[in-house]
């Protein structure tokens, strides 16, 4: 089946490609002919990632799965949450988000946080919703230099280890979006 993940995040597709392996033909957005950058004005993980596979649907009819994830800290309030692609402010950088959170974080105790992911499959004009979450904690400092985004601050529960000291298979075994995937490639495999 051709499947087109929405998305222009080189990292999160290369994450899922490994995950996927060849049973389904993965498109990207350049692939399906998609340049315009897709609206994520939702205010929360699940909106903006059914905004986005309605998008790609709505205007190119493919068969597609779009995500949005985002770190959420129970000291925080569960910030950044839906913003933590831009927590740092824009244009997006992963270094700046990482320098707020931390920043934001400064002489805080409690450091624990949740990674969340919700993906929303859309297959002839059919929708479905997944969702992972990996619990863990934020540490003081960055450790790491795999992954992107937070992984180098984050270490999930029952590790001791951050996302980013880990291998892609180990972190993607693991992980928020390896969580959700595996139940959306359960439900391909099925439907």
């Amino acid at each position: 089946m051709t499947l087109c993940f929405a998305t222009n995040n080189a990292s999160k597709l290369a994450e899922i490609s490994a995950m996927l392996g060849d049973q389904f033909d993965l498109k990207t957005l350049k692939d399906i002919g998609c340049f315009e950058e897709i609206p994520e004005t939702q205010d929360t993980i699940l909106g903006n990632s059914r905004q986005k596979a309605a998008h790609v649907w709505d205007h190119y009819r493919v068969n597609c799965f779009a995500d949005d994830s985002g770190l959420e800290v129970d000291a925080l309030n569960g910030e950044p949450g839906v913003h933590s692609a831009y927590y740092g402010g824009h244009p997006r950088s992963y270094e700046r988000n990482l320098t707020q959170l931390l920043a934001n974080l400064a002489g805080i105790t409690d450091r624990t946080a949740r990674f969340r992911t919700v993906i929303t499959l859309v297959i002839n004009g059919n929708y479905a919703v997944f969702e992972g979450i990996a619990e863990g904690r934020i540490l003081t400092g960055p450790r790491g230099t795999g992954g992107f985004g937070y992984d180098p601050v984050f270490v999930p529960d029952g590790y001791d280890r951050t996302f980013a000291e880990m291998s892609m298979a180990e972190k993607s075994a693991i992980s928020h979006r390896g969580k959700a995937f595996e139940k959306l490639v359960a439900f391909l495999k099925k439907n």
